[in-house]
This record gives structure tokens, sequence and C-alpha cells, in this order.
């Protein structure tokens, strides 16, 4: 399900998942194939963790990434999760051939 607010997607970001919901900042963003795919990948993962470990996950290694780049963004960017969503997203077909924690690949 996706949900269009401005006030629920952080500062800097257009998108955020949070499953089973994916939030847009904006109502255009709905059509953007590509975001929507890279969201979507988030989602396909938050489930193969069963989404609590997910985000324990998540936070971890992005304290990992920020002691080891000391760059908010440059950290975000090199989390495995986001690694392979920002790799993969334009591939719209990738959802269906994706191995089972396909992530692992990105650490």
């Amino acid at each position: 399900m996706v949900i269009i607010s401005k006030f629920l997607v952080p500062r800097g970001y257009i998108g955020i998942t949070i499953f089973p919901f994916i939030f847009l900042k904006y109502y255009n963003l709905k059509s953007n194939a590509v975001l929507m795919n890279h969201e979507k990948i988030h989602l396909r993962q938050q489930l193969e963790l069963l989404v609590i470990p997910f985000y324990v996950f998540y936070v971890v290694e992005f304290s990992i990434r920020l002691i080891q780049y000391k760059k908010w963004y440059l950290a975000y960017q090199n989390i495995s999760f986001e690694r392979e969503a920002f790799t993969k997203e334009k591939d719209l077909n990738y959802l269906k051939s994706r191995s089972f924690w396909s992530f692992r690949n990105y650490f």
C-alpha cells in the first residue's frame, strides 16, 4: 500500500518503506517505476527477515557505516540493503528472479 505524505517521509528523502507501506513525499512519485521498484525491493528484504530483524540489522549496519565513512548519506548508500536496492532498482524484472536473502551479496 502506498501512502502519500510529505510529513511522514524524512527530510532529504522522497520515499521510505516501513512494512507493509511505501510512503512517498509526492503523489507523482507513485508513477516513478524505478523508485517504486527500489521500495518494493525493500519490502521483499523486510519480509525475508521477518520485518523487525530487518530494522535491527539496518540500524546496526548504518551505525557501522557511519563510523566507517563519517558522512550520513555515504553511510546510508553503503548499507547492504540499500546497495542491493540502488543496484537493481532499474531492473524492473529483478524481483521475479531475485534469490532469497540476495542482500547478503552486497555486504
